[in-house]
């Protein structure tokens, strides 16, 4: 019997369809998810809203069982049950055991998780990453997986497939190189590593 991928990325339901027709209509076409039941995906370059919309579109039309961590007292009655729906998974800060081993023990819980994070933060110019998304993976054994929006080709892909190294710098920079192929729709609000990469490529080529 031919083992099936986790996510099938033939639109099915009536979300995946909705999500998948709304690409189309704007023009975007999306790449294929890797055959991956468990993943932290690293979504960027982020230097506008519009990459949170389609980030949510791609996950939809994919069937992707995306899950992003947010703060545990937000999860309280009216708001609680929509998060969840939404994909939250509550995360106590006031725990002894920090943020990273909570995420981290997450993948024990569920045999299906993306864990979708965004390390630049903000929308303009971070002067670093967050990079607990890395140690996150690296903790859980699981495969980072980058999330890319290139503005221009109007194409959402996944370029790379990362097993973290324990390399945190190493790794970064694999990942800086990534980012800074694609052209964001606001190229002066790259974060500043990748926008170090981003010049220096597009000052070569021009």
């Amino acid at each position: 019997m031919t083992a099936q991928p986790p996510y099938k990325n033939t639109p099915k339901g009536f979300t995946q369809r909705t999500a998948q027709g709304i690409l189309n209509l704007t023009g975007w076409q999306l790449s294929p998810f890797p055959e991956l039941n468990q993943a932290v995906v690293v979504g960027g370059p982020h230097t506008s809203n519009w990459d949170g919309i389609l980030g949510i579109l791609s996950a939809a039309a994919l069937g992707v069982h995306s899950k992003v961590m947010i703060k545990s007292n937000l999860f309280k009655w009216p708001l609680g049950p929509v998060l969840k729906k939404l994909g939250g998974i509550p995360i106590d800060r006031s725990k002894n055991t920090g943020v990273v081993e909570q995420a981290a023990n997450l993948f024990s819980e569920y045999q299906k998780l993306v864990l979708i994070v965004t390390p630049e933060g903000t929308r303009t110019r971070a002067a670093r990453w967050k990079t607990g998304f890395y140690h996150i993976a690296n903790t859980a054994c699981v495969p980072i997986v980058l999330a890319t929006a290139d503005y221009v080709k109007k194409q959402v892909s996944f370029p790379l497939v990362l097993q973290p190294s324990g390399n945190l710098q190493s790794d970064l920079e694999t990942m800086y190189e990534c980012f800074a192929s694609v052209i964001p729709r606001h190229p002066h609000k790259l974060s500043a590593p990748v926008r170090r990469l981003w010049d220096a490529r597009h000052h070569e080529g021009s």
